[in-house]
């Protein structure tokens, strides 16, 4: 038994919690990233979408990329699972799950402020798309990154 963070539980236990956890955070990602690739998606089938600069749709179909790789990177874990499915490699699968979703998490803000980049840069113009995808990275970054980080640092010995 290791009782180290005040848990009595054995090694076995404690990869069995932690990829519970995972997977519970892997089901919320997984549904904003799905939801985003769709909006995506379907975009070209918009009668607008003619109306897109080049510029517009380099960066579309970038975004395209990125979703398709965020959505390899958040749906990984499972498809590692099935593959070391009763291999007694749980502690391994739950550190690779980790690495797995991390990098999802990193492209998923990328997602996210460059889909807010692109939708004002159609709608108010290119230095309104600039301003808004920067600062939603910003805010992306500070709540999954450095907030952790501040509480990380604060907390009691």
């Amino acid at each position: 038994m290791d009782a180290s963070d005040g848990r009595p539980e054995t090694p076995e236990q404690r990869s069995d919690r932690n990829w519970s956890e995972l997977l519970q955070e892997l089901r919320v990602m997984q549904t904003g990233v799905q939801l985003l690739t769709g909006f995506l998606l379907t975009l070209p089938f918009q009668p607008r979408f003619a109306d897109l600069s080049t510029p517009q749709r380099v960066g579309y179909l970038m975004l395209v990329v990125v979703a398709a790789l965020t959505t390899g990177l958040a749906v990984a874990p499972v498809a590692l699972h099935r593959a070391l499915f009763r291999k007694h490699l749980k502690a391994r699968l739950v550190t690779a799950a980790d690495h797995m979703t991390r990098a999802a998490l990193l492209l998923l803000a990328v997602l996210v402020a460059g889909v807010v980049a692109l939708v004002f840069d159609v709608v108010v113009g290119t230095v309104a798309g600039a301003v808004t995808g920067g600062a939603a990275i910003v805010v992306l970054v500070g709540l999954w990154a450095v907030l952790p980080a501040v509480i990380r640092a604060r907390r009691e010995p």
